[in-house]
């Protein structure tokens, strides 16, 4: 009778085990908790829409499992700030993480992101993310450790009913800066009270500053920040001087709003949400997810946006090949190195990127998609009126340098351009001051005067 009963005990427990293999969530399992950190303002809730409906679907299929949903109120620069101290201890560090391309190498640097390549090999969906945006995600070693969520392209939207009033001929595309410039003036001469044209500048707009203005620029003078050939930061050129010296006449001659409220981080809230829906302001560099704002349920929803605005590639500097250019950034999304449940994490980042949640965070934050099953997609392709035009830069996109020195390579661009449109410094003094912090930064044999 002992033998039967002990041999009935561990059928018992056997079964037991074996449900509990079967069912995720068993206490036994420890923690099953999957934090996930991420970006969320007034003006962008697609992210946490996205992240609501990815937590809904994986907690079904996985019951037992709770995702811990963390979202940040922030700007950009203060998300960014927030999540690298987070980063900092394993025990305030999230499973998975919204994360800016730019900042993937810096990271993988620091040893905050874990490897995905064995993991992604598994994934099918892999193969349907565009080879050009699986770039964002890799470090120096060449592994992937960030998923693309979406990319974007920059151009001039501009008003067209400050344009007629100012009788410029529509669609307006310009072939220089100089055109621009001339614009500029003739909606300053008939409308004194409207701000011509906005280039963000300064500290207070952070990487804003440089992806919707100095990068434009910059690159279209044909010079660069950086040279891939010889893998040097690119100093003394007289693109970067030139650069400055649009932004200082643009101010000057207040063209564009005063340098005290340019230094707001919160600018860009009166661009989208004030002055160009009540036709204050002329045009501006901005992103193409810009009609995210206006569209039906966006954050300043403007009915009439489709037929009042207008958008233009950016030229370059004298209508030199090719034209026009424009700046692509993007975000990821990455799994923690300090998770204690990668396998789990990775899951449910492929449940928040998979085909059904991509297409809805694409169209509704208006992003270029970087799945092929999206992009193709009729719901993508009409999703706005613009989706056509925005997405034709991709022709003629540059991509911030991949480095792990490149944020504070930026900052020093943000405070040169702030020095100038201040006009505490002359653009050539600007430019010095750039140079010498470069050479500060990665050290004198890491630069080339090109």
């Amino acid at each position: 009778m002992l033998r039967r009963a002990s041999k009935t005990v561990s059928l018992v427990a056997a079964a037991v085990l074996a449900l509990a293999a079967c069912t995720p969530g068993n206490p036994a399992d420890g923690n099953r908790t999957i934090k996930v950190a991420y970006q969320k303002t007034d003006s962008f809730t697609a992210l946490d829409t996205m992240f609501q409906d990815a937590k809904k679907e994986f907690e079904t299929a996985n019951q037992g499992v709770t995702i811990e949903l963390q979202p940040i109120q922030a700007n950009d620069d203060d998300y960014g700030t927030k999540l690298a101290l987070a980063l900092r201890s394993p025990s305030t560090a999230p499973d998975v993480f919204y994360e800016d391309t730019f900042k993937v190498r810096s990271d993988v640097d620091a040893g905050y992101l874990l490897n995905l390549d064995s993991r992604l090999k598994g994934w099918g969906d892999w193969e349907k993310f565009d080879d050009g945006a699986k770039e964002a995600g890799k470090a120096d070693d060449g592994g992937t450790y960030a998923v693309p969520l979406g990319t974007d392209t920059r151009a001039i939207w501009y008003n067209k009913k400050v344009f007629e009033a100012a009788g410029v001929g529509l669609p307006w595309q310009p072939s220089s800066w100089q055109d621009i410039l001339d614009t500029a003036r003739k909606i300053k001469a008939s409308s004194p009270d409207v701000i011509p044209f906005n280039m963000y500048a300064g500290k207070g707009t952070g990487e804003g500053t440089v992806m919707q203005g100095f990068y434009e620029l910059l690159y279209g003078t044909g010079s660069g920040l950086y040279d891939p050939e010889s893998k040097k930061w690119v100093v003394g050129s007289a693109g970067f001087k030139d650069s400055l010296a649009f932004l200082q006449t643009l101010y000057k001659e207040k063209l564009a709003v005063a340098p005290a409220e340019a230094l707001d981080p919160n600018i860009w809230k009166k661009v989208f949400g004030e002055w160009f829906p009540k036709a204050k302001l002329g045009a501006t560099v901005e992103g193409s997810y810009a009609p995210s704002f206006w569209q039906d349920g966006g954050s300043y929803a403007w009915p009439g946006y489709g037929q009042e605005m207008g958008v233009a590639p950016f030229p370059t500097q004298n209508g030199g090949a090719p034209g026009a250019v424009s700046m692509s950034g993007g975000w990821t999304l990455a799994v923690g190195a300090e998770t204690k449940q990668p396998d789990l994490a990775f899951n449910f980042l492929t449940t928040a990127l998979n085909a059904k949640n991509s297409l809805a965070f694409t169209v509704a934050s208006s992003q270029i998609a970087v799945r092929a099953d999206v992009a193709a997609d009729p719901g993508y392709q009409s999703a706005n009126p613009f989706m056509k035009d925005v997405s034709g830069l991709v022709a003629v996109t540059k991509f911030r340098p991949a480095t792990s020195d490149y944020p504070r390579i930026s900052a020093a661009v943000q405070e040169a351009t702030e020095a100038v449109i201040t006009g505490s410094r002359t653009p050539e003094q600007a430019a010095a001051d750039y140079d010498t912090a470069v050479a500060g930064i990665v050290g004198g044999d890491k630069t080339i005067r090109k």
